[in-house]
């Protein structure tokens, strides 16, 4: 497939009691599906920043992100498709002392060059002398912040929506870095309600996006789900398992699952105080199952069945 061609996702609908029984026309947006590595929104954010540093005539990546990454095995990988090369800021010095994970294995096999880096340090990603002393080292690459996420990232983003997307009154996303829910906030009409559903508590987010977008037709959940960013337990697990036999559709367990448990868990409080015509984005990260299950395993709990 072509990278740079406009490409959009199916809505499928989901028909659980919950919903029947109140009156909800529930959909999903299938991102994961645009392709098996590159899924979701990280094909979006990466769109124009590839197409940009190509038009620069640069010949390497640099980008930001922990160990789990979705961002950073999809810049692996479109990185390698156009001849690219690739180096990754990867959050834990400690890391580098151990086994690689899953995805950065991946990310490996793929060409990317990492860099270790302290945890207080990478605190400074965004910081101004920080940025510089990174661009400084690294004259010959095109820098993507974390997650993807800068004005050509939500600018991809802004191709998420459709005209037939009009139909809903609620569009609900989750948020990691805010670039995805940045873009759909700016695609979006002004009858649409956008409800933001933050993988971290307290991160600050809502500053984050409020640069990105001039309307205030938009929230931001930022409930501590389930202990904090890839926290899960066996109630998270038996509804991403539960889900997938009632719907026969995979939830990450990192940022849709918990999006998906708490719009439900809302709805059967009766605390949900939007519209009843929702569409989901569905922004994939499946590669991260493995590792979770493995972690799930040493602590003897429930495992996601794949």
């Amino acid at each position: 497939m072509s990278f740079f061609k406009n490409i959009q996702s199916v809505n499928q609908q989901i028909m659980l009691p919950i919903f029947n029984e109140n009156n909800f026309k529930f959909y999903i947006k299938r991102e994961d599906q645009i392709h098996p590595t590159v899924s979701g929104n990280k094909f979006r954010k990466l769109k124009y920043n590839i197409k940009k540093a190509k038009e620069m005539n640069k010949q390497e990546i640099l980008t930001f992100g922990g160990a789990h990454s979705n961002h950073l095995l999809a810049t692996a990988f479109m990185g390698k498709i156009e001849g690219l090369k690739t180096y990754g800021i990867i959050r834990g010095e400690e890391l580098k002392k151990l086994n690689y994970n899953s995805t950065l294995n991946k990310c490996q096999e793929l060409g990317m060059k990492f860099i270790f880096i302290s945890r207080d340090d990478y605190r400074k990603r965004n910081e101004l002398d920080y940025t510089k002393s990174i661009s400084d080292l690294y004259t010959s690459a095109y820098i993507i912040p974390e997650g993807g996420t800068n004005e050509l990232g939500v600018l991809g983003c802004q191709e998420i929506l459709s005209s037939e997307d009009s139909f809903f009154d609620v569009i609900c996303c989750p948020v990691g870095s805010g670039g995805t829910i940045s873009g759909i906030i700016n695609s979006s009409n002004d009858s649409h309600k956008i409800i933001g559903f933050s993988a971290l508590k307290g991160s600050g987010i809502k500053n984050v996006i409020s640069k990105f977008v001039k309307k205030s037709n938009w929230e931001i959940y930022d409930d501590d789900f389930f202990g904090g960013y890839s926290k899960i337990d066996n109630k998270l697990v038996d509804f991403i398992n539960n889900f997938f036999e009632m719907t026969g559709l995979m939830l990450d367990p990192i940022y849709n699952s918990k999006m998906l448990f708490k719009i439900i868990n809302l709805i059967e409080n009766k605390k949900w105080e939007f519209g009843k015509k929702i569409l989901i984005i569905n922004t994939g990260g499946l590669q991260s199952i493995k590792e979770i299950n493995i972690k799930l395993k040493r602590k003897g709990c429930s495992i996601i069945k794949q």
